[in-house]
C-alpha cells in the first residue's frame, strides 16, 4: 500500500527535534442536509445500522451524483481496479465515480482544510478519499470528517472485527472511515543469493556484515522507509508500550535511543556506504531483480507474486516476515465533511466492502490487496477466491504488530533527517 501519511506535527523543543507544526484549523462539523442514513456527529459517536428502507432511500439519493474519489494513482493494478469498481457503480447504482489520482494523501488533506477554512462548507471537491494514519488523525482532530457512517453500511456486518478496523494508528475510527484493505510489512529475498533470510533486526544486521553493500531501505519520509524505521523501533526499544501513546519529548529520547545506535552500525554496511538510500520500494525491487540488492520490502504480502507473474522478479524470490511479527494495518476510505455527494460516497464504500469487490481486489492477478472481511461470514465462492495464492506470495503466518501512535511518524522522520538526511 503506497500512500504517505502526515498530521499535525509535535513540537518537541526540549529534545532539539526539528518538528515544525502543521497548521490544522480546528473547526466544528459542517452541517449537511441530513441523508436518509446518517448525519454528521461529534467525535466519539457511532452510527446505528441502516434499516433496509433507510438504505434504499440513500441509494435513491445517490443516483445521478458524482463521487470524486481521491486515491493514490501510482499503481497500474490499483488504477485498473478502481476503474472496474467505478464501472460497476455506474451500472448498479447509477452514479459516476471519478478517480482523482494523487501522489500524496497529505495534499488532499490540505485541500480540504483550505476549502473549509475559506467557507466552502458544501460542494467540496473531495467526496471520498483513501486515507489512514496521520491523515485520518489530522482530519478527525480538526473535525473535517463526515459521519459517523461506516458502521451503518450493510456490508459492515461482514467485516472481520478481529482486525484493527476500529483503530487507525492507535486513533479510534468511531465510524468516520470504512476499512478497505489490509497490509503488512513483508520482506523479499532471492533464494539464490540469500537462502537463509534474516528473521529479526539483529539477523538483518548480520546479513549486512556478511554482504556489505547489498542492503538498503527507502529514504524517509518515503512511506516504506518510515515503516522500516517503525519496524526496527518496535523490536529494539525497551519500552514498546510507549509507542502506543502520543509521543512526548522524554519518551521519544529514551524509546528511540536503541534505534539510532542500530542505524549507526547498519548504514556504513549498506548500499553505497549508507550515503545514498533507495529511492523507493519499487526501486529496491528492481535492484533485487538485478542482483544489486539481496533484500527488498513491501507493504503488500502479495506483491512479490505479482512481480514474478509479470516477470519483473525471478521465480526464485520468496516473501517472508520476522519471527516476532511485522507491522501491519488496515487502510480506509473516509468522507470529508464538505463532500458534495456523501450519499453516493457511502454507497460506493459499501460496494468496496462487498464479497465480490473484496475477492477481486485480493486476487493476485488483479491487485493482491488483503481483504478486511471475515471469511467465515462469506459464501463458499468468495472464501475460495480469498484463499488463492501464487508463487512468491507470503504464505507463512507472520504475527501482526500494531502501528505506533500516529504522532510518532513525523517525530521519527524529523530526527532521522536531522541525523542522516544531509549525507
Amino acid at each position: 500500500m503506497k500512500r504517505r501519511v502526515f498530521s499535525a506535527r509535535l513540537v518537541a523543543a526540549a529534545t532539539g527535534l526539528s518538528l515544525a507544526p502543521v497548521l490544522v484549523p480546528v473547526l466544528m462539523p459542517v452541517a449537511h442536509a441530513q441523508s436518509a442514513q446518517t448525519a454528521p456527529g461529534a467525535n466519539g459517536a457511532t452510527a446505528t445500522p441502516a434499516t433496509p428502507a433507510a438504505w434504499a432511500r440513500l441509494e435513491a439519493e445517490a443516483r445521478g451524483q458524482t463521487v470524486y474519489f481521491n486515491a493514490w494513482g501510482g499503481g497500474e493494478a490499483i488504477n485498473a481496479y478502481i476503474a472496474w469498481a467505478a464501472k460497476e457503480a455506474k451500472a448498479r447504482y447509477g452514479f459516476e465515480v471519478k478517480h482523482v489520482k494523487v501522489g500524496d494523501a497529505a495534499e488532499v488533506v490540505k485541500r480540504i482544510q483550505t476549502e473549509v477554512a475559506a467557507g466552502r462548507r458544501n460542494n467540496g471537491s473531495v467526496d471520498l478519499m483513501w486515507v489512514n494514519g496521520e491523515n485520518f488523525r489530522a482530519l478527525k482532530t480538526a473535525k473535517l470528517l463526515y459521519g459517523p457512517w461506516a458502521e451503518s453500511l450493510p456490508n459492515w456486518a461482514l467485516v472481520d472485527l478481529a482486525k484493527p478496523v476500529r483503530s487507525d494508528f492507535s486513533v479510534p475510527t468511531e465510524g468516520y472511515e470504512a476499512p478497505w484493505g489490509t497490509a503488512q510489512l513483508t520482506f523479499m529475498a532471492d533464494r539464490r543469493t540469500l537462502p537463509v533470510p534474516p528473521r529479526n533486526a539483529q539477523e538483518w544486521l548480520a546479513v549486512a556484515k556478511a554482504h556489505p553493500g547489498r542492503l538498503s531501505y527507502p529514504r524517509p519520509p518515503d512511506f516504506h522507509g518510515t515503516t522500516f524505521l517503525k519496524q526496527l523501533l518496535s523490536e529494539l526499544t525497551p519500552t514498546p508500550a510507549a509507542l502506543q501513546q502520543p509521543v512526548n519529548p522524554a519518551a521519544f529520547v529514551a524509546t528511540t535511543a536503541p534505534l539510532w545506535a542500530y542505524l549507526d552500525q547498519l548504514h556504513p554496511l549498506q548500499w553505497r556506504g549508507g550515503k545514498t538510500f533507495a529511492a523507493s520500494a519499487a526501486d529496491m525491487h528492481r535492484m533485487l531483480a538485478d542482483g544489486e540488492l539481496h533484500l527488498s520490502l513491501t507493504f503488500n504480502p502479495n506483491e512479490a507474486a505479482n512481480l514474478i507473474a509479470s516477470q519483473q522478479l525471478p521465480p526464485s524470490v520468496v516473501s517472508f516476515g520476522f519471527t516476532r511479527g511485522t507491522i501491519g494495518n488496515v487502510h480506509f476510505v473516509a468522507i470529508p465533511v464538505n463532500a458534495s455527494a456523501p450519499a453516493a460516497a457511502q454507497v460506493f464504500a459499501n460496494f468496496l466492502l462487498s464479497p465480490e469487490a473484496q475477492a477481486r481486489k485480493a486476487d493476485i492477478a488483479v491487485w493482491g490487496d488483503g481483504s478486511v472481511l471475515d471469511r467465515n461470514r462469506l459464501p463458499a465462492s468468495a472464501q475460495a477466491a480469498l484463499a488463492k495464492s501464487a508463487p512468491g506470495a507470503l504464505t507463512e503466518s507472520v504475527p501482526t504488530l500494531p502501528e505506533p501512535h500516529a504522532s510518532w511518524v513525523e517525530a521519527l522522520e524529523a530526527e532521522w533527517l536531522k541525523r542522516y538526511g544531509a549525507r
